[in-house]
């Protein structure tokens, strides 16, 4: 049987993403990593709840990029915000990144990222949905318009950078602050270990 080695810089993880946050969080942890992307159209409602479609389409992407990279582990991952029953993906204008804020104004809402690993031998060996609670302030009109403008809302799912200017909206948020900015760092790094891709953390420095 095929050894599955731990990720090393000589046998980085595959990324089935070309998000940004995701991109930064795994070079902050230091952990070797090739982003792919992926090609996977995101899909925002259906007969699923939130949680299992976040990891459905985490799935999709990871194995849309394992047969160009056999012998490799595999991060997939997929976030989406929900407000009670509403599943907000990225906005695709401007005016529907208007109608998400003024939605999210003052009120609690869930973020949550769906992961997955799939192992060299091309299975996935974890899955899983992580969610936390964030609490937006009461925006004003022209404080919603002012962000639109800074065009960061855009490519963001819920409309909005927890990282960066958006942070200026957040009140409080209960549960993983990762997860919000894109990837729950505890959750993925404690199912590396757990799986092998990972021999322990943080990683030997060369």
């Amino acid at each position: 049987m095929m050894v599955a080695h731990p990720i090393t810089k000589d046998n980085p993880l595959v990324l089935a993403s070309a998000s940004t946050r995701r991109k930064e969080l795994l070079v902050q942890l230091g952990i070797p990593f090739e982003s792919v992307e992926s090609g996977i159209k995101e899909t925002v409602g259906g007969r699923f709840s939130p949680g299992t479609m976040a990891c459905r389409v985490a799935v999709q992407k990871a194995e849309s990029v394992r047969i160009r990279y056999p012998q490799r582990w595999i991060l997939g991952a997929d976030t989406i915000v929900v407000l009670k029953k509403r599943v907000f993906g990225k906005p695709r204008d401007t005016q529907e990144c208007r109608e998400m804020l003024f939605s999210l104004s003052g009120r609690n809402h869930r973020v949550i990222t769906g992961f997955c690993i799939i192992s060299p031998h091309g299975t996935t060996v974890h899955r899983e949905a992580v969610y936390t609670r964030v609490k937006v302030k009461k925006m004003r009109e022209g404080e919603i318009e002012a962000y639109i403008k800074t065009g960061e809302p855009f490519g963001k799912a819920g409309g909005y950078a927890i990282q960066a200017i958006g942070s200026f909206m957040i009140q409080s948020i209960k549960g993983s602050y990762t997860n919000v900015v894109g990837l729950p760092v505890y959750e993925v790094i404690n199912a590396m270990i757990a799986c092998g891709a990972l021999r322990g953390f943080p990683l030997a420095q060369e």
